[in-house]
This record gives structure tokens, sequence and C-alpha cells, in this order.
């Protein structure tokens, strides 16, 4: 099975620390009764467990939930650390935390607001 991802509407990273035992129902319950969104829907949602050196991913595609477990063999994560927040990634921020680096790139150049002429 080979998706194309980046074409996803919405990014979700569920941050602090998730129970890794979960499966696909218990995170799936998690993302809807926890956070009110709807696991059905066009997004990814990413969890992390305590050692910041594996995550799930969790996606619907249309007729059944697909679970990503990926452990790394070489550092860890820079997860966000409060246990009650959920953030919206774009396709970059999703790159610079799959690559080991904060979300928040500070010598990045940021999008600009359109601005009138």
């Amino acid at each position: 099975m080979k998706y194309d991802y980046t074409n996803v509407k919405n990014i979700y990273i569920i941050c602090g620390k998730t129970d890794m035992r979960k499966g696909i129902d218990g995170l799936a319950t998690l993302v809807q009764d926890f956070f009110g969104l709807d696991p059905y829907g066009d997004s990814i949602f990413l969890f992390s467990g305590w050692s910041k050196d594996r995550y799930k991913c969790l996606y619907f595609d249309g007729n059944g939930f697909a679970m990503l477990y990926k452990r790394l063999d070489n550092g860890k994560l820079q997860w966000p650390k409060n246990e009650n927040e959920m953030r919206n990634l774009s396709q970059q921020e999703l790159r610079w935390l799959l690559e080991g680096l904060s979300m928040q790139q500070p010598k990045a150049i940021q999008q600009s607001p359109k601005s009138l002429f």
C-alpha cells in the first residue's frame, strides 16, 4: 500500500505523551472524545509516547483506518509536551518534526500575509 499523504487536508499532532499500547480504535476514540475531532475526516493524526523515539500515525482512507508505527533507530523527536493540546501542522512543520527538528524554526523565512499596495 503506497499512498500520497501530501494532499491530506489536515495534519494534527497530539501533544504530550500518548499510551502507545492503544490501537486504531483507542486512538480514534481519543481523537473523537477528548479533542472533538472527526477521525473519519481527511486528516492525519500523530501520536508519540514517553520515549519520543517512536510515533504512530492514524489515517482514514475512505474504506478503513491505516496506522503507521515507526521506531527511530537513532535520535528522538522534538515532540511538544503539553498533554492537553492538539496542533494543526503544515507539511513543512511535519517534515521538520520527522527530521528531528523543532516545528518552529526561528531562522526559517516565514510566509507573509497578503498586503495591500
